[in-house]
Order: structure tokens, then C-alpha cells, then sequence
């Protein structure tokens, strides 16, 4: 078969802060003849500069990075081709999480306990210029709230409560009176629908809005 006649293969980065994960997830890719990995990255940085100078198809995003976010990742390739084609895949399942990763940009979002066929299905359909929302995400999507949204200002003080900080404390830290940091805190377990500062915290974890690392 000359080149001509050869299948386009879709060239593929992967962004994961694991090697094995990476390693994995480029063999599926790589046994497919319709796509190719093209390049590895394990950081922000390095996700933004592989892209800049291969111009993948698709990029396989994870959110959680050792150095940088792959949200800021997202945000930047995409200031740089307003057309990227990026699929999300973590172990983020929050609805904040997805919101947020789906605004900056991502046409898809995989949680990693998926199956290989769901991850080659979301690469075929978002090269195609679909979007790929399993109903298991879009269900935890459709279940976010608008009223339980946090300001800027009630998430900094939401992350000062996550480090064990007192109202007091957050008020010296944040530089704002001790009484607007009751407010604050107030307005936060009303919308988290928490009774006390742990379950809110807890909440904040389930849905993305904080994470442990």
C-alpha cells in the first residue's frame, strides 16, 4: 500500500503527570491505526510547548499536574487555537471540576476507571468535531446547582477553612474584618447545605470546589 492510501492517523499529546498512566493510555492509542501518539507530557509547561510545536488533533488532559494545572493548560492552548480538541481525563468527578474544565474549553471529559473503548470513542468524536459527555458526567453536570455557586471571595475563605483556620485567623490572613469572615462562612454552609465547617469541607471535596493535593 503506498503512503497515499494509508489511513490519516489522528496525532494525539497525552497530558498526565504519571509516567505508567501515560505509558498505558499511549499503547491503546498507539494499537489503533487510525491514531498516533505524538508526544508525552507530564506538566503544564511542557502540555503548552508540545502543543505549540506538533499541533496534535487531539489532547488528552489531566487536571491534576505535579507542576502547573491542566485547567491553566487548557486555558492556554486555547488562547493559542481556539480550535484545540481537548479530552479530559482524571480522576476529578466534581461537578465543579467539570464545569469548570468544559468552559475553558475541553470537548470531552473521561473519568481514568472508564473503559479503553469509551476512551477511543471520545477520541474519534471529538476529532470529528463532536463533544463527549458520558451520561454518568453530564448527570453529575445536570446536578449542579446555580445557587450554590461561590464567589471568588467565599472560595478563599473556603480554602482557609480547609487548612484548619480560625475565623479570627482568616481575617488576619485575607486582611478583612472578622465579622464579614462570619458572613462568609454563613453564605458558605447555606449554599454547600452544610450544618458545621467539616461538612462543608467535605462537600467542597465531593464537588471539586477543594481538592487534597
Amino acid at each position: 500500500m503506498s503512503d497515499s492510501a494509508l489511513p490519516k492517523q489522528t496525532k494525539v499529546l497525552i497530558v498526565d503527570d504519571h509516567p505508567l498512566m501515560r505509558v498505558g493510555v499511549a499503547s491503546i492509542i498507539n494499537s489503533q491505526s487510525d491514531m498516533t501518539v505524538v508526544a508525552q507530557a507530564g506538566a503544564e509547561e511542557e502540555a503548552v510547548r508540545f502543543f505549540s510545536e506538533l499541533r496534535p488533533e487531539i489532547i488528552l488532559m489531566d487536571l491534576r499536574l505535579a507542576k502547573g494545572s491542566g485547567l491553566e493548560a487548557i486555558s492556554r492552548i486555547m488562547a493559542i487555537d481556539p480550535q484545540a480538541r481537548i479530552v479530559v481525563l482524571t480522576t476529578y468527578e466534581g461537578d465543579e471540576d467539570i464545569h469548570q474544565a468544559l468552559t475553558a474549553g475541553a470537548k470531552g471529559y473521561l473519568i481514568k476507571g472508564l473503559s479503553h473503548q469509551d476512551l477511543l470513542r471520545a477520541i474519534r468524536n471529538v476529532r470529528a468535531g463532536h463533544r463527549f459527555i458520558p451520561s454518568v458526567i453530564s448527570n453529575t453536570l445536570s446536578s449542579r446547582i446555580r445557587s450554590s455557586i461561590l464567589t471568588g471571595r467565599e472560595q478563599e475563605v473556603l480554602q482557609q477553612m480547609f487548612q484548619g483556620r480560625s475565623n479570627r485567623e482568616i481575617a488576619e490572613k485575607m486582611q478583612i474584618g472578622e465579622a464579614t469572615v462570619k458572613t462568609h462562612v454563613s453564605v458558605i454552609l447555606t449554599k454547600l447545605n452544610a450544618e458545621g465547617r467539616m461538612q462543608a469541607v467535605v462537600e467542597a471535596l465531593k464537588r471539586g470546589l477543594l481538592h487534597l493535593w
